[in-house]
């Protein structure tokens, strides 16, 4: 009877566990958990009209009409994002830092930036080491930012 009790509670720890590996931060979900670390941060799923934004362990629907973060989160898909060449732009230019999720992680980013309404020339691209986060400057006529890896971008306070 001991053996057949043991097992029943090896189980039920199992499942009170697995919440725990569902907080993946890189996998983001409307209604999800999210993990610590990305509290107060943005990212878009593909396709979908609206971010998502960490807030109190769950990934929530971002409901104002013009979303903008100092935090964003990058994973799986490249997120792109518009600039202050565009009206609203979704994120500030500046110093920022991209924090890989995971040790061999490495974090891109992407930039075009324009004068005039003409693109300045090639892109820009800023990329990390595998596991070591990534400094940048934000440019201030940014078009759009291409951020790719599994990383979460927060912009420094000046």
């Amino acid at each position: 009877m001991r053996h057949w009790a043991a097992i029943g509670f090896t189980a039920v720890t199992l499942t009170a566990c697995s919440p725990v590996a569902a907080a993946d931060p890189v996998d983001p979900r409307l209604g999800g958990p999210c993990a610590a670390v990305t509290d107060g941060a943005m990212t878009w799923l593909p396709g979908e009209g609206a971010p998502l934004v960490c807030v109190g362990g769950q990934w929530q629907t971002v409901t104002t009409p013009y979303p903008s973060s100092d935090r964003w989160l990058s994973y799986g898909p490249t997120l792109t994002l518009h600039g202050g060449a565009r009206q609203n732009p979704a994120l500030e230019p500046g110093r920022w830092t991209a924090t890989p999720l995971d040790a061999d992680g490495r974090c891109r980013a992407e930039q075009v930036s324009v004068t005039y309404g003409r693109v300045d020339g090639p892109a820009r691209v800023d990329e990390g080491a595998p596991g070591a986060p990534l400094s940048l400057e934000v440019i201030p006529r940014l078009l759009t930012i291409e951020m790719s890896g599994d990383c979460l971008w927060q912009r420094s306070a000046d």
